[in-house]
């Protein structure tokens, strides 16, 4: 009895799966779907990224009251960050996106709860732990942009992506912005004005899992594989699927990897950098906010270039942008505003170009069979790369100089161009 009653559920779920294999509209419909939640979720997680981020070391410096760990706060980000990409990667694979995200989300707002039960604990290795947990909203965030391509056709894939970094844009903007705000609040609730943040960070993040844990239905990522098996006849089309789409993987993760590396190291010593040659915090303020500004609002215009003209020609500019930003950042006069502004805007925008035809290049190469477990592996390459440029920069300042950084980035880039041309040949062969 148990048994028939188990068939019965099978078959509801392959007839429900077999309607969208069968029909390219539905498919359609629930493409544009996922991609007003996943907008939606992003929102809310830019929200909660930004605002705990903030205030991350000032709240570590205030706690141990010396600005000697002021960068552990953004390390423990990362490695928590690193640790959670390939969680959520494994959990999306085998379980779906839902889960896997909604997952993510919840463990970056019980982090930031962690981190307000500290302050008011007033003990820094809870804070530690907390922030390591934080990390995982900031994964989530980045891997949420993946959950839009699943049933994007290919000329969908990165205008897909780019709707999900913009609307990231919207809640990392209004996230700092509310910083003041958050603080009194948690005054008024007796829990110190530097864990206010938190609360917002804590909050916006079980949201986002919430939404996508009760709208991303059904699972894109469940519909694109059983309509990638469904199109599969042999296990010998798989093997030789996989080794084909080899080179583009590679390449994908390349161009991400790379521009992350490049962008972290000149980006941590900018503001330092500045402040040597005179300028204030509102001046630096200004230059950082239009670099970031630079990596997330030309997002749109960037996905329907990497659509249109493609990931190849893309990928490369993403290569001479961040060439032309080391070069203008390391030979322009330290105390032109003007140069420096155009500098950082560059950076950001490489990385923008970088990031998008990067991810396209990755989806395009993976099947569903392994697309969520290896989008989820680069994700932690990405992080890690971005912790490795952030600490290597500042020793690389600390010995030599600000333009060797720099032209040092602006050389690193150029490899991109090599990389993604062998990938193109290989693939043109396979």
């Amino acid at each position: 009895m148990l048994h028939k009653e188990n068939v019965k559920v099978l078959d509801v779920q392959s007839d429900w799966l077999q309607s969208y294999i069968s029909s390219p509209e539905k498919q359609q419909q629930l493409y544009k779907r996922t991609l007003m939640v996943v907008v939606l979720s992003q929102i809310f997680g830019g929200a909660g990224l930004a605002a705990g981020i903030t205030v991350g070391a000032l709240l570590a410096q205030d706690m141990l009251g010396t600005d000697s760990v002021a960068g552990i706060p953004t390390a423990l980000f990362t490695l928590g960050s690193a640790g959670a990409a390939l969680l959520v990667g494994r959990l999306s694979q085998r379980f779906g996106r839902r889960i896997g995200l909604t997952v993510g989300f919840l463990a970056g707002g019980i982090g930031a709860i962690g981190v307000v039960i500290s302050a008011l604990m007033n003990s820094i290795l809870l804070l530690f732990l907390a922030l390591f947990i934080y990390g995982a909203g900031t994964a989530t965030n980045l891997q949420a942009r993946y959950a839009g391509t699943d049933l994007a056709n290919s000329t969908q894939r990165a205008k897909a992506i780019s709707m999900a970094m913009v609307s990231t844009t919207f809640g990392a903007v209004a996230g700092p912005n509310l910083v003041d705000v958050m603080g009194e609040f948690a005054l008024s609730m007796g829990i110190p004005s530097l864990a206010g943040p938190f609360i917002l960070a804590a909050a916006a993040y079980i949201l986002a899992g919430l939404v996508l844990f009760s709208l991303l239905r059904p699972d894109p990522f469940i519909v694109a594989k059983a309509i990638s098996d469904a199109q599969r006849t042999t296990s010998d089309s798989l093997l030789e699927e996989n080794s084909k789409n080899r080179p583009g993987i590679i390449a994908g993760a390349s161009v991400m990897v790379f521009t992350q590396f490049v962008m972290i190291a000149i980006m941590t010593m900018t503001p330092i950098h500045m402040g040597h040659h005179g300028h204030g915090l509102g001046e630096i303020g200004l230059v950082i906010g239009l670099h970031v500004g630079a990596m997330f609002l030309p997002s749109l215009v960037t996905g329907y270039l990497v659509d249109k003209i493609g990931r190849t020609a893309m990928a490369i500019a993403s290569a001479i942008t961040l060439l032309a930003s080391g070069i203008l950042a390391a030979m322009g006069p330290a105390n032109s505003m003007a140069v420096l502004i155009t500098a950082l805007v560059l950076l950001g925008l490489g990385w923008n170009f970088g990031l998008i035809s990067g991810t396209a290049i990755l989806v395009d190469a993976t099947p569903p069979s392994t697309r969520a477990k290896t989008q989820g592996s680069v994700d932690v390459l990405i992080a890690l790369s971005g912790a490795l440029g952030g600490g290597l920069s500042g020793m690389v300042v600390a010995h030599s100089s600000y333009a060797t950084l720099s032209i040092t980035g602006a050389v690193l880039s150029l490899l991109l161009i090599p990389i993604v041309i062998w990938a193109v040949r290989n693939q043109s062969k396979g």
